[in-house]
């Protein structure tokens, strides 16, 4: 398979971005990613921890991998996507394995119940040509950022973020400013949800959804810089506090 992370100019870099999570301007969490390309392959690391005003509520942490390919179009092509996910005293774990950027395993522990008479169940045709819900977000400078669908599988839920371009802003993470380009976002829920679940609903009629991708100092990709989420109790923004290598 031809790759461009087989050019010696990509090898060995590695970025660092760290995510402010609010909730009507409250803090409520933080979360570090580091990407680390090598050759043709790559891998990124995780954490999301709870913080402010949440963790008077409950503990929340994850800790996630991705290791992949870069495919020959220069997206992501994950292999494997892990993720550690405890609330409270309950750990839950994903496991996702994948070949050609198709799922050929995926596994739950321990695996929660469904209600048979409303869940929609993930079918092998929506198990292929997929992207994980971390690399996936990570975009190649193909001009095209914002004109594209990514078809995600979190390990249970199968969706679609349908993208549209909305402009250009402004962006300042740290120490790091630049222009950001900003995609209108909708969401569009395959499988893997009960039916008619509320949360599930809302967003998938939200209209006001974006994310703001800028690209990164070591690499020809992009990566998101800011997200604004419409919940039911008030809009969920992603802001990146440090951005670089």
């Amino acid at each position: 398979m031809s790759t461009f992370g087989l050019q010696p100019a990509l090898a060995g870099e590695t970025y660092k971005v760290e995510y402010r999570v609010s909730l009507l301007g409250l803090s409520v969490a933080r979360a570090n990613f580091v990407t680390e390309l090598n050759g043709s392959g790559y891998k990124i690391d995780g954490t999301i921890t709870s913080a402010g005003i949440a963790d008077v509520f409950t503990s929340l942490n994850a800790k996630t991998t991705v290791t992949g390919q870069v495919a020959g179009d220069k997206h992501l092509q994950p292999s494997s996507y892990n993720l550690v996910y405890t609330r409270g005293k309950r750990t839950r774990v994903y496991d996702v394995r994948y070949s050609g950027g198709n799922v050929v395993a995926t596994t739950i522990t321990p695996e929660p119940s469904r209600n048979k008479d409303r869940w929609i169940p993930v079918s092998p045709s929506d198990l292929r040509a997929v992207l994980d819900p971390v690399g996936g977000l990570t975009l190649p400078d193909d001009g095209k950022i914002c004109s594209k669908t990514l078809p995600i599988f979190d390990g249970e839920s199968r969706l679609d973020l349908v993208m549209s371009p909305k402009g250009k802003s402004k962006f300042t993470a740290g120490n790091v400013s630049g222009e950001a380009i900003v995609c209108s976002v909708r969401y569009v829920p395959k499988s893997g949800f009960n039916k008619g679940r509320s949360d599930i609903e809302y967003l998938r009629s939200a209209n006001d959804m974006e994310i703001w991708f800028a690209k990164t100092g070591t690499m020809t990709l992009y990566a998101p810089v800011y997200a604004r989420v419409p919940t039911r109790v008030g809009t969920l923004s992603i802001t990146a506090t440090k951005f670089g290598a």
